[in-house]
């Protein structure tokens, strides 16, 4: 079997031929691991239920906990039940040699929201922890203090939509934080998110919304990478109960929800988070420097540890069983897949992914969770966020992959950025853009995006801001003639539409950017005397009819639409046509589309001739129209009809347009 799938990677991939042993050992390796967890007898999802094992549960009129510490020597249940002492009659009792702990207690020893927490004796020394599977944790508001949270409210959720389908259409996805979604200066809550984004993003045409920051996390600022509870959704923004309408919802409006999961690394706190849990630095981490990611001050997983494994692919599970999100985004794979973490590594060789930096057991995990999660549900989406390339990294496992279904093209909004910074737009090279574009793996599913919320966080600048300056906070007025704002809005249709339609098979917007918000995001923290003023989204900008953000937010839902339309993400593709550089024209054809963009910023081009299939072709959409603050130079839904080569050159059919600068538009063959 081992030998068909690498054949089958082989034929997708020549290149890889020269490491064909190398992969017949990695893919060897996997399904020796798999058989290690499952003794072949159960099946890998039967493997990965650790939650419905361990943590605290309500089973038969009784309470049931149970924690992993091999290194203890002893363990109490404190907290509001035992007046935060140590009690006997809280003490855990070490139930078997691989070093499980247990503690059964009545029903009226807890209590609906009760605090309470670990602490755990270890040769040498005690601490205080927060149990490891914790489903509910939250932090005073006053001390600051992080505990675990009984979590056991008279009434469950009661699901509504309980026959979602998602969309098998290419993938729009509205990339979101909660906290950060609203336009008062404060954290926003899981209610208000559902109430008052979810429309938002429906209405923008997106099918899918990925969330981030669910995880709990100790420190707000960190975007939610810092994960120290890894089954707890973040109480900041609400209880269980709320995030679960979240989703409800989102599926009633047919929206799939996939969520940020944080396995590249644990946070580096020892009460909060899994550091030092049992007194040993290695209990699910590395121990030595092996262990610690000097970049972000954080643990790094032992992904060949079977207790780290079953940790990881049980919290694959639960979040999919018990709050019925349809997939995930997997953050920081290239950290994951080698020891150097990908940092200052410029991937210039199918050697670096084969030498002895790689991560073996970081590969074999990454491939385990695919397994388990489409096993579990064969509609879940799996998203690999990857710099290095990795081949077969998006490739089904049935043809030889490691079986995430798409990878982000994380080199184009980088493209971007550069651009936009350093070279003016007078000299971009069209040649350089198309090859950033299109540089992917066209055997591999990949998501294209223009910014994400790396883009956006302080320290660096939206690319709408970068074009504009200080002129988009007193001259977007739609009565305010400035050259500043024509051009950022100029580009920023041209960006992003040149983006989605080449993308590969999906395509990522972050909240807020569709309508080109104008401030970058910089969450609570000292160095800003704690504010929430730019951690959270200004949506009256794109309400107000006078403000020109609703023409960047009008042009975006209809370029959403028309990729709908046209099923354009699903088809192959793109083919250029034609580019050239000097006069900074592209045209190139996607599904039955032909798309034609002038970059220039000062030359519009009447008659501009390049070879078509010959016939009818209507203009279906422009950016230059005035609903989408455009300058209505081109009439609408114009046809247009190929004509013979002026040069006389035979079997040449032409094109001959108006093409207005900075401005793109898409015909769509007539019969």
């Amino acid at each position: 079997m081992t030998h068909d799938l690498v054949k089958l990677l082989l034929e997708r991939d020549p290149y890889l031929k020269p490491y064909e042993k190398d992969l017949r050992r990695r893919f060897a390796r996997i399904t020796k691991t798999e058989k290690m967890l499952t003794g072949d007898k159960i099946s890998l999802a039967d493997f990965a239920s650790g939650h419905e094992y361990f943590g605290l549960h309500f089973y038969r009129n009784e309470w049931i906990f149970r924690e992993w510490a091999p290194n203890a020597d002893a363990i109490y249940l404190i907290g509001d039940m035992t007046n935060w002492q140590e009690k006997k009659k809280f003490a855990l009792e070490r139930i078997n040699s691989e070093g499980v702990w247990e503690i059964r207690l009545p029903a009226d020893a807890m209590g609906h929201e009760d605090l309470y927490r670990l602490r755990i004796h270890w040769p040498g020394g005690q601490g205080d922890r927060i149990p490891a599977y914790s489903r509910r944790v939250v932090q005073d508001p006053d001390t600051l203090i992080f505990n675990a949270q009984v979590w056991f409210p008279r009434s469950h959720y009661i699901w509504k939509c309980t026959d979602f389908q998602p969309s098998k259409d290419a993938l729009l996805v509205y990339e979101a934080h909660v906290g950060m979604a609203q336009e008062d200066e404060k954290i926003s809550s899981f209610r208000e998110f559902t109430l008052r984004i979810l429309p938002r993003i429906v209405d923008a045409g997106y099918n899918t919304l990925q969330l981030m920051a669910i995880q709990e996390h100790p420190y707000y600022g960190s975007f939610g990478y810092q994960v120290s509870n890894f089954f707890a959704v973040s109480s900041r923004f609400g209880p269980p109960e709320a995030f679960k309408e979240l989703v409800d919802t989102a599926h009633a409006l047919g929206l799939r929800v996939i969520m940020d999961l944080i396995h590249s690394h644990g946070v580096s706190n020892e009460v909060e988070g899994l550091s030092r849990f049992d007194g040993t630095r290695y209990q699910y981490f590395h121990d030595g420097p092996r262990g610690i990611h000097e970049a972000w001050d954080s643990r790094c997983f032992d992904y060949g540890k079977y207790q780290a494994l079953h940790f990881l692919l049980s919290n694959c599970r639960f979040w999919l069983d018990e709050y019925r999100v349809d997939g995930y985004r997997f953050d920081g794979v290239t950290s994951m897949l080698y020891l150097h973490h990908g940092l200052s590594k410029a991937f210039t060789s199918y050697e670096d992914y084969f030498d002895n930096s790689v991560d073996e057991d970081a590969l074999t995990y990454l491939a385990l969770a695919n397994t388990l999660i489409h096993d579990i549900r064969p509609d879940a989406v799996t998203i690999a966020e990857d710099i290095s390339g990795m081949p077969g990294l998006a490739v089904p496992q049935s043809s030889g992959g490691i079986g995430f279904d798409y990878r982000f093209a994380m080199g184009i909004s980088d493209n971007w950025i550069r651009l936009v910074k350093d070279i003016p737009d007078e000299k971009w090279h069209m040649g350089h853009l198309w090859h950033e574009l299109n540089n992917r793996r066209w055997d591999e599913k990949t998501i294209s995006y223009t910014e994400s919320h790396d883009q956006a966080l302080v320290g660096d600048k939206t690319l709408i801001f970068r074009m504009i300056g200080s002129d988009i906070y007193d001259a977007m007025h739609i009565k305010c003639e400035n050259l500043k704002v024509d051009r950022g809005l100029a580009l920023h249709k041209l960006i992003r539409l040149i983006t989605l339609s080449t993308a590969g098979n999906g395509y990522l917007n972050f909240m807020g950017n569709e309508f080109g918000h104008p401030e970058w995001i910089d969450f609570p923290r000292e160095g800003n005397n704690w504010s929430f003023k730019y951690a959270r989204r200004q949506w009256h900008l794109v309400d107000d009819d006078n403000l020109k953000y609703r023409f960047l937010a009008n042009f975006d839902r209809d370029m959403i639409l028309l990729a709908k339309r046209f099923k354009l993400l699903e088809s192959s593709g793109p083919h250029l046509l034609y580019e050239h550089s000097d006069d900074k024209v592209i045209v190139f054809r996607r599904a039955e589309l032909v798309f034609v963009f002038n970059f220039h910023p000062a030359r519009s081009y009447t008659d501009y001739c390049f070879e078509a299939t010959p016939g009818k072709y209507q203009m279906v959409f422009n950016s230059d129209a005035t609903e989408y603050g455009g300058h209505s130079r081109l009439i609408p839904n114009q046809c247009h009809l190929t004509l013979n080569d002026p040069l006389k050159q035979q079997n040449r059919n032409m094109l001959s347009l108006y093409i207005p600068n900075r401005t793109a538009l898409v015909l769509m063959p007539r019969d």
